[in-house]
């Protein structure tokens, strides 16, 4: 009586093993490369550009994206709220963005509403002062830090207040509006943060 079967069903048994070794082989290993297409966390916090998704965004809604350590708000401003933007130029300290645009405000964003498109607000969720977060205060209305409240930002630490374009009001301890980073839309509702637009309107 032969014992052929025997091998062939250890040889069967031996090549599946061996197949699933190997299939779990590869996939380790294509992790690291299919993983590689995002930045690492190092990267992020080196400056790698982000992307946000602002795909179906509705007015007064806010959106936040972690780049090189800090959060960046992306605001969709309803057109009431960037027609106000115009009629503050009086109560602001620096309502033209004219301070330090190298640092605070790229070309494509020195216009009254501080944005490459009207509606949407890009910026550094982080207070000129020192460094606490700002709230977002959008509604028009009575509040305790001021009665006639047009909406935008309200720094809880040191009483900042910055309208609706992330620029600062007068007689306040933050020195400058807060920063527009670096950014552009992409295709499909995302914005890239981090990487300038080629040019107004980009």
């Amino acid at each position: 009586m032969s014992d052929k079967p025997c091998m062939d069903k250890d040889r069967r048994n031996w090549l599946i093993a061996t197949s699933a070794v190997g299939g779990v082989g590869a996939a380790a290993a294509l992790y690291p490369f299919v993983d590689s297409f995002e930045p690492s966390e190092r990267a992020k916090a080196a400056g790698a550009a982000v992307e946000i998704d602002i795909t179906g965004m509705k007015p007064d809604e806010m959106r936040t994206v972690e780049w090189r350590g800090k959060p960046v708000w992306v605001i969709r401003r309803t057109p009431e709220q960037v027609a106000e933007l115009s009629k503050l130029d009086g109560e602001l300290a620096d309502p033209n963005s004219l301070r330090d645009p190298a640092q605070f405000t790229p070309p494509y964003a020195q216009n009254q509403w501080r944005s490459i498109k009207p509606e949407y607000l890009v910026l550094v969720g982080i207070c000129t002062h020192l460094g606490c977060s700002p709230v977002e205060k959008f509604a028009a209305q009575a509040e305790a830090f001021a009665s006639d409240w047009k909406g935008g930002f309200y720094c809880p630490c040191h009483g900042s207040l910055f309208d609706l374009a992330g620029r600062v009001y007068k007689n306040k301890p933050a020195p400058d509006n807060l920063i527009v980073p670096p950014h552009k839309f992409l295709a499909d509702g995302l914005v890239l943060i981090g990487e300038d637009a080629n040019e107004k309107g980009a």
